[in-house]
C-alpha cells in the first residue's frame, strides 16, 4: 500500500485495534493508522458506522476489518482480540477509545444505573481491553496502548460525576499498567482531549452552546478528531519510544488556566 501519512517510524505493516471507531476520534484514528500502513481492526457497537469506517479505509488503499464489540462485556472484548489474532496474526497497537458521555446531573441526583453504565464502558471497558490486549502483545515481545482519557481526568466538571470519575480512573489505570509492563516492551499512555468536534459533543448542542465551548479554550476553538488522532498514532510510533505512563493533554490550553 502507498501511504500519504506523516511518515511516523515503525508503523508500516503493523496491526492496531481501535475501539469506538464508528465516528469521531475513533474513526479519525483508524484512518490515520491506515494512512501509515497499519492494518486496522475497527470496533464499535454501531455496526453501520463501523462498516463505513472500514469502507473509508479500503477506499484509500488500506486494510481493515470490522468487529462488533461492547467493551463493557468481557466475552466480546476477548472475542475482539481473538478475531484480530486469527485474521492478522498479531497485535501491535491499541487505541482504547470507546466511551459515552452519560447523563448530566449533580452527584446526589445521579442515578446508579447511569453511573454503572458510564463506569462500565469508560473505565471497565478500558480495563477489559488491556486485560486481553496485553497478553497478545507480550507473546510477540511488545506493543503500544493508548487509552482515551480527557481533560476531565485532570479537573472536575459540575454535573458529570461518573464521566469525571471514569476518566480519572483511566489515567490511574494507564500509569499502573505502564509500570507493570515497561520492561516487557509494552508502552501505555493516555491522551486527554478537551472539547472536540465529535458527535458526542456536537449532537444536541445549540450554536450558542458550541460558541461558549469554544471560548473555554485559550486557543479560541474546539479541537478536531484529526488533531487527537495524530497524537495517538505518534504515541504508537518509534518516535515515542521513551514515552510511557503519561496522560498527554491535547486541549488547546484548557488545563493551563
Amino acid at each position: 500500500m502507498t501511504t500519504n501519512g506523516k511518515g511516523f517510524r515503525g508503523l508500516q505493516g503493523k496491526v492496531a485495534i481501535v475501539t469506538g471507531a464508528s465516528s469521531g476520534i475513533g474513526r479519525a484514528t483508524a484512518l490515520a493508522f491506515a494512512r501509515e500502513g497499519v492494518k486496522v481492526v475497527v470496533s464499535d457497537v454501531n455496526v453501520p458506522g463501523g462498516e463505513e469506517t472500514v469502507r473509508l479505509i479500503t477506499a484509500q488503499g488500506g486494510e481493515a476489518i470490522f468487529v462488533k464489540c461492547d467493551v463493557s462485556q468481557e466475552s466480546e472484548v476477548k472475542a475482539l482480540v481473538e478475531r484480530t489474532l486469527t485474521t492478522f496474526g498479531r497485535l501491535d497497537f491499541a487505541c482504547n477509545n470507546a466511551g459515552i458521555g452519560g447523563e448530566l446531573a449533580p452527584t446526589a441526583d445521579y442515578s446508579l444505573e447511569a453511573w454503572n453504565r458510564v463506569i462500565g464502558i469508560n473505565l471497565t471497558g478500558v480495563f477489559l481491553c488491556m486485560k486481553y490486549e496485553i497478553p497478545a502483545m507480550l507473546r510477540q515481545g511488545g506493543g503500544a496502548i493508548v487509552n482515551m482519557a480527557s481533560i476531565l481526568g485532570h479537573v472536575g466538571f459540575a454535573g458529570a460525576p461518573a464521566y469525571v470519575s471514569a476518566k480519572h480512573g483511566v489515567i490511574g489505570l494507564t500509569k499502573n499498567a505502564a509500570i507493570e509492563y515497561a520492561k516487557q516492551g509494552i508502552r501505555v499512555t493516555a491522551v486527554c482531549p478537551a472539547f472536540i468536534h465529535t458527535p458526542m459533543v456536537d449532537d444536541g448542542l445549540s450554536d450558542e452552546a458550541k460558541a461558549q465551548l469554544e471560548t473555554v479554550h485559550p486557543i479560541g476553538r474546539m479541537g478536531t478528531p484529526e488533531e487527537v488522532a495524530e497524537l495517538v498514532v505518534f504515541l504508537c510510533s518509534d518516535g515515542a519510544s521513551f514515552i510511557t505512563g503519561n496522560p498527554i493533554l491535547v486541549d488547546g490550553g484548557y488545563v493551563a488556566q
